[in-house]
């Protein structure tokens, strides 16, 4: 539904610093319009009176034609300086476009208030498909209005992302400055609140701290004056200049800003080695109030707390999720072998190595390695966004505005790395790295091998307790049993019940996994969100999916099973599949396009 624009082009072309035009409410000819959801039918008695101004803004192609057709100049503007090409472009008139410039009209003719073009008024209210059909018959949008903004910076400025990415992929300057040394990026950091934008632009290798004319304002600076907190973490996961300092800005001295963000990561990641050995250490003291200890660990709680204050509390948790994760697996492999040491080393102790080796791998291997990042060269993205904005299909169900590439089926963008993964399964704090088509079977590795690793643990524990502490079980019952262990070793104790804790999330996860690999050949992110995807037939009770071959095959084709030639998996790289089409033969099966 569009709204249709009419009356004072001070309505229309608004400031800078305004939000949008205006809807106004119908009575007389310039100071009003109402929206096109009216029934045509209601006025078609009435198109014979209608002047050619108000039969454009409503988009009734045969009374315009008839009037041009009796000798209506089209270049002739009315009397605010306004042509009818701009009320065409305005209210997305294509078919209205196409005749106007047919007889004569000029594409790049300007006026209004602030003598803006046509191309102009179409990029303010953020009608793609006009844009493109201007700019076919050689609309320039390097032209600036009377404010000094082109084209770029206005659909920045209002958050249409779609004709910002189009703009750029068909050679606008992505640093480009208006009159007042403004970019894109300060626009979009300054008005819009939407990420969209800021992505597309950083996306694009935007100079990020590139000042501005008069003030010598970054993009964070202006981020900052808006209170834009989601553009300013962009920003600043984009390396942004914390220290950059405008013409209003005295140096301080001590830590600057960034300094003090590094160093406080640095600490953040620390934090968690140092908590696991303090609870341990100090429940392992030889000290027989318990009142003491409280207050150590009190001290200890506090301390993280005012350290969290440094760091925000998503990358705080970030951090300290995936530090934890390693610091875990650090532990036990250390802990182990002191209640241990009495077992034999060649059944016990050699295969817990070769676990903790292959735990460590496969950590490796989730956090490091390729989750299946969907790439394109710069000259390929605006090849797409192109051809898709020129073909109606710049849809974002098929195109991430942010990473400005035609999505492959069973992929999806991931907000926390801000990249499309093929095959998204999730994102995982723990390997601080996305589960995809690259990685995900080092990351059931992993899993597997943890929660060996916390069963070797807890044997290990029970092994301890068993020959160095002195317990009766089978008098004194269990609650009695308990303090005998810990009292015993407190140590001990902890690590019994942090291993008692992961093992439930471990294993509840593990068969998650495997459920859906195996059994329904889905993703979790797929599980989650089978709704939204047309290819999934969802009932209350199941999920059928077309690319569920069977448990058997399912995971010989997760795994990639050979079996020394044996066996052969079909292999798929998800980066580059589109499109899937049913085998109707079979009803059930699938190919790949």
């Amino acid at each position: 539904m569009f709204m249709i624009y009419q009356g004072s082009t001070t309505r229309l072309t608004c400031l800078c610093a305004s939000v949008s035009f205006q809807e106004i409410k119908p009575q007389s000819h310039y100071n009003h319009g109402y929206s096109e959801n009216v029934s045509r039918k209601n006025h078609v008695d009435d198109y014979s009176t209608w002047d050619i101004v108000k039969a454009t803004q409503y988009g009734i192609f045969e009374r315009c034609r008839e009037l041009v057709e009796a000798g209506f100049d089209v270049r002739q503007p009315d009397k605010e300086n306004v042509t009818l090409l701009h009320w065409a472009a305005i209210n997305n008139r294509i078919d209205l476009v196409k005749y106007y410039i047919s007889k004569g009209a000029i594409v790049d003719q300007l006026g209004g208030d602030l003598n803006s073009t046509p191309l102009h008024w179409a990029t303010r209210q953020g009608h793609l498909s006009m844009v493109v059909q201007l700019m076919k018959y050689g609309a320039d949008p390097s032209l600036i209005d009377g404010e000094g903004c082109s084209c770029v910076h206005l659909a920045a400025q209002f958050g249409h992302t779609s004709i910002v990415a189009y703009l750029i992929a068909k050679g606008q300057d992505v640093d480009m400055m208006d009159q007042n040394g403004m970019t894109p990026l300060m626009w979009a950091a300054y008005r819009t609140h939407s990420v969209d934008p800021t992505r597309l632009l950083l996306t694009f290798n935007v100079s990020v701290n590139l000042g501005d004319k008069y003030h010598k304002n970054t993009a964070l600076h202006w981020a900052v004056l808006a209170g834009n907190t989601t553009v300013i973490s962009l920003l600043l996961d984009a390396n942004a200049n914390v220290d950059a300092q405008n013409i209003k800005v005295v140096p301080s001295h001590g830590l600057t800003l960034g300094e003090l963000i590094h160093f406080s990561q640095k600490v953040m990641l620390g934090t968690p080695f140092v908590v696991i050995w303090l609870v341990g250490f100090i429940a392992d003291l030889d000290i027989d109030s318990w009142l003491i200890k409280g207050i150590m660990y009190a001290g200890v709680w506090v301390a993280v707390q005012f350290l969290s204050k440094y760091v925000s509390i998503t990358e705080m948790h970030r951090l300290c999720t995936q530090s934890y994760a390693v610091c875990q697996s650090a532990v036990m492999s250390t802990i182990f072998f002191d209640p241990t040491a009495h077992l034999p080393f060649a059944t016990v102790h050699v295969p817990f190595l070769i676990n903790t080796l292959a735990l460590f791998y496969n950590f490796g291997k989730s956090w490091k390695s390729d989750p299946g990042i969907i790439k394109a060269s710069e000259e390929q993205k605006k090849k797409t966004i192109v051809e898709l904005a020129e073909t109606g299909s710049l849809d974002l169900s098929i195109f991430c505005s942010t990473c400005l590439i035609r999505k492959p089926i069973r992929s999806k963008h991931c907000a926390v790395c801000n990249r499309c993964i093929a095959k998204f399964d999730h994102h995982c704090p723990w390997v601080g790295n996305c589960v995809g088509s690259g990685n995900h079977r080092y990351f059931m590795g992993y899993l597997f091998f943890l929660l060996c690793m916390i069963c070797w643990m807890m044997y290990g524990c029970i092994s301890y307790w068993r020959i160095h502490c002195a317990t009766s079980y089978a008098k004194d019952g269990f609650w009695l049993y308990l303090t005998q262990i810990a009292s015993c070793s407190p140590w001990m104790f902890w690590m019994f019940l942090n291993s008692v804790f992961h093992f439930m999330w471990v294993a509840v996860l593990i068969m998650c996994q495997l459920y859906q690999i195996a059994a329904l050949g889905i993703t979790t992110n797929e599980r989650m969100n089978a709704r939204r995807y047309k290819h999934f037939k969802v009932t209350a009770t199941s999920i059928e999916s077309p690319f569920n071959h069977g448990c058997i095959r399912n995971l010989i084709d997760f795994f990639e099973i050979r079996c020394c030639g044996l066996i052969r998996p079909v292999t798929v790289d998800w980066t580059t599949q589109y499109t899937i089409e049913y085998d109707q033969t079979s009803g059930s099966g699938y190919q790949l396009v």
